[in-house]
């Protein structure tokens, strides 16, 4: 199911944690790690410096050569006896993180959000955002990441599956009840319905929700015998992150996957609520 594994890094104490997962999944998986720096072009490094051509080159260079042999060491405890490659591109950090997984065929980008301090379940770094925008590639991400247990003690033992029942769902669960099976864990499948506006309410047939939570019910029952997933199932009522995170935390998930596409960014209720999702969470999230 993983082969390869792209983690990014800057060189800080944030990247350990996502790189503790991605050791534990690298052992699972029998996979590949490659830790991929990327180094700003030379004027997002010197900015407007008063520097000339050659000596900016020469400039650049150096930092160019020190930074392969940071990487060269960085993480050495974490992954150690792991099938790495370690390599540093040039170039804008996410689109270049995008290209390489995508060119590359990796099966998972392992990042952290980079939030920050008491604020972090209210931020989401900029690069973690735009490589969830653009990719086509799986990330796994969340804000808890960097307080990860060691590899050893890394367990995926409930796993919980926010579909939002679009034309994505299916790709969604699929990936979601393989990695169930790899681990022998609990599958729980969320589904959040709409919370309308009291004043709206008396437009609707006073059924309404219940006939919904029938339809929804038979949309992911009929997921389920095409997949051979088998899961617990829940519809509630509410607003989506609110409903998918709390679910993760009643059943204190180990995982959370929820669906994404580069072409079509998160879809269905969850297209404005994935970054939400992801800052709430209490455990890490995959997005497909």
């Amino acid at each position: 199911m993983l082969s390869k594994l792209l983690l990014p890094v800057d060189f800080s104490d944030r990247v350990r944690g996502p790189a503790r997962y991605a050791r534990a999944l690298a052992h699972r998986f029998h996979a590949a790690i490659t830790l991929l720096h990327v180094l700003p072009p030379p004027h997002y490094e010197f900015g407007a410096m008063e520097i000339g051509g050659p000596m900016l080159a020469e400039l650049y260079a150096t930092r160019t050569s020190h930074l392969r042999q940071q990487l060269d060491a960085f993480l050495a405890e974490e992954l150690e006896d792991e099938r790495l490659e370690r390599l540093v591109l040039e170039g804008d950090p996410a689109r270049k993180i995008v290209q390489h997984a995508h060119e590359n065929k990796f099966d998972l980008i392992v990042m952290p959000t980079h939030g920050y301090g008491r604020f972090r379940r209210f931020i989401l770094g900029s690069i973690t955002a735009k490589v969830l925008h653009d990719s086509d590639v799986p990330v796994f991400t969340g804000v808890h990441l960097e307080e990860g247990p060691s590899a050893a003690e890394v367990q995926f033992r409930h796993i919980v599956c926010a579909l939002d029942l679009g034309a994505h769902s299916c790709d969604v669960l699929r990936w979601a009840a393989r990695f169930r099976a790899e681990y022998g864990a609990r599958l729980t499948i969320v589904h959040a319905t709409s919370a309308l506006d009291p004043e709206l309410l008396e437009t609707f047939d006073p059924d309404w929700r219940m006939q919904y939570e029938i339809e929804a019910r038979e949309e992911i029952e009929r997921l389920q015998d095409r997949l051979q997933a088998e899961a617990d199932v829940l519809v509630e009522p509410g607003e989506a992150a609110t409903v998918v995170c709390e679910t993760a935390r009643e059943r204190k998930a180990d995982l959370l996957v929820i669906g994404r596409s580069a072409s079509e960014g998160v879809l269905g209720r969850l297209r404005g609520q994935a970054y939400s999702i992801i800052r709430q969470s209490p455990c890490p999230v995959i997005s497909i």
